[in-house]
């Protein structure tokens, strides 16, 4: 009897523990890593946190619904919308965090990196300098400075925000296949309108 009462408190843990770590994912909306997740849980344990957060990726894989779990190459994990359900429901979602002028400022940063601020202002103009503060306040962005200028570089905010890779190299790969996705979209609408 005691070992099915032991067997059950066990049952209880690991779901409670998987309940924690899909509301934390929930209420961040972003990637969280190991160490992040494990505060959570308060547990070190790497492998009990793995174990528990690919737990539930299965069950959302099984349930079959609009949302997914996926882990990065990194180790972090993400709740999202699956990607086939993003076009039809992005209009009801809440005010984006940056307006076009600081995303294109942004955008650059982050394919050029580490960059120095005198070129992110020689390419967008004199409204960088006001764009680089909003995005610093932002946390999406760090700068160091190097004699009279700074050199700037997204931070680990910037990729967990945009769900990208916080490894520079993938990040860039990562950019230029939305990048590229972006630009045949245009051309495909461009197509569509010259018709």
């Amino acid at each position: 009897m005691k070992h099915i009462q032991a067997d059950k408190s066990n049952q209880t843990t690991e779901k409670t523990q998987t309940e924690l770590i899909e509301s934390a994912l929930y209420v961040s909306g972003r990637p969280l890593d190991i160490k992040t997740l494990g505060a959570i849980l308060k547990t070190r344990s790497k492998k009990k946190i793995q174990a528990c957060a690919r737990t539930l990726m299965e069950e959302y894989r099984k349930r079959g619904g609009a949302l997914e779990i996926l882990e990065f190459e990194d180790g972090r994990f993400v709740l999202q919308l699956k990607t086939q359900y993003v076009a039809k429901v992005k209009r009801l979602a809440m005010r984006p965090l940056l307006t076009t002028g600081p995303l294109k400022t942004l955008a650059y940063i982050a394919y050029h990196q580490p960059v120095i601020q005198s070129h992110v202002t020689a390419l967008r103009g004199s409204q960088a300098y006001a764009h680089i503060r909003e995005l610093k306040r932002f946390g999406l962005i760090t700068t160091e400075k190097l004699g009279r200028t700074k050199v700037i570089r997204t931070s680990n905010v910037f990729a967990d925000y945009f769900n990208l890779s916080r490894n520079p190299r993938l990040l860039k790969r990562q950019l230029k296949s939305l990048f590229n996705s972006i630009e045949k979209l245009d051309q495909t609408k461009q197509g569509e309108n010259g018709k």
